[in-house]
């Protein structure tokens, strides 16, 4: 007897295989330095969305590193358990700094090749705003509830309820010039000016946006992470002893203490290395530089004494052999004068 498809039975992939397999996968496809932070499924019916959170090695192309191990995850996981995987999502939650490579003296950086193209930078990556969508649809439903529950009691022949003839009565009895509905009114004006800036700003502005190598890949650099490289790059300049980095959208300042050499020299290697290590995070837009450095308290201003020029006179031959034989008086005059060292003390020479 031949039983039918329907009845065999069925075979149920569960959400933390489908995790596990997704991070086994991503690993395979980080480079060198990588790792897996973390992983999430999510298996709705024949379809699974995943999530990986990764650590790359600085410095990398973080926007080409994620495309492949997205399109690893994405296959070995369809492969594996036989799912449809229609969104995979790739977070780059941090970045193994190295040591900074060394830029030869008199090499010029050139801009990369998004900037000297002159491509446009992926689309911007959108803030979720699961708090504000939660409260929001958690008063909503609240609400709803509510009235929908009266109003079935009052089809059913029950009573309405106290809240709502109350509110109506209050409603009723005050209008537009009262303080009160002035309130509430620029309240509840807030509040929507709140919600369509939600809606309608991307937000995520602790993020930097990357260079994208296609248009439907999206990429960004923490701004913490960019201070981090930045401040590294900083200290491995010669006479930098402390360093503050702040990084901004449009600006990146650099406040640097000095504990010797020459400011002036200092800073200007300051600006070059940091330049480099600007144009080697990818951005699609990078910041300007400020370089700010000053002289550390408690350093000397230099270990090796400037050497005292004094101004020089033009003599003709007949002073400078006066000279000269005023000097040789002055010697032999001295060693008239002064006996040896034995004759003086009452000994033998």
């Amino acid at each position: 007897m031949t039983v039918p498809a329907a009845g065999r039975g069925t075979t149920t992939v569960a959400p933390r295989a489908v995790r596990r397999i997704a991070e086994r996968a991503a690993a395979e496809a980080l480079p060198d330095g990588g790792s897996v932070i973390r992983g999430s499924a999510d298996v709705r019916g024949a379809s699974a969305r995943i999530a990986v959170g990764v650590r790359l090695p600085y410095p990398v192309r973080a926007d080409e590193a994620a495309q492949r191990v997205r399109d690893r995850a994405e296959t070995r996981t369809a492969a594996l358990t036989g799912l449809a995987v229609p969104r995979t999502e790739i977070h780059v939650d941090a970045l193994a700094v190295g040591p900074a490579p060394v830029v030869p003296e008199g090499v010029e950086v050139a801009p990369g090749p998004d900037t000297a193209k002159g491509r446009r930078p992926g689309p911007r990556i959108r803030s979720q705003r699961r708090v504000p969508a939660a409260v929001l649809a958690a008063v909503g439903a609240v609400a709803c509830g509510l009235v929908l529950a009266d109003v079935v009691a009052v089809r059913f022949g029950g009573a309405p309820a106290g809240w709502r003839t109350t509110v109506v009565d209050w409603a009723a009895a005050h209008g537009p010039a009262d303080s009160v509905v002035r309130f509430g009114g620029v309240v509840a004006a807030a509040a929507g000016v709140w919600l369509l800036g939600c809606a309608l700003l991307p937000g995520l502005r602790r993020r930097l946006r990357m260079a994208a190598p296609a248009p439907e890949v999206r990429a960004a650099l923490d701004r913490t992470a960019a201070a981090g490289i930045l401040r590294d790059r900083a200290l491995g300049v010669p006479g930098v002893v402390r360093a503050r980095v702040k990084v901004r959208h449009r600006r990146a300042l650099v406040r640097a203490a000095v504990g010797y050499g020459d400011p002036e020299e200092v800073r200007a290697e300051a600006v070059r290395v940091l330049g480099a290590g600007l144009l080697e995070l990818g951005l699609a837009r990078p910041p300007v530089l400020r370089v700010r450095v000053r002289r550390e308290a408690g350093w000397p201003a230099s270990s090796v004494p400037e050497p005292v020029s004094e101004p020089m006179e033009h003599v003709g031959p007949a002073a400078a052999d006066e000279r000269a034989d005023a000097g040789m008086s002055g010697v032999l005059g001295k060693a008239r004068h002064d006996p040896p060292q034995g004759l003086r003390d009452g000994g033998e020479a």
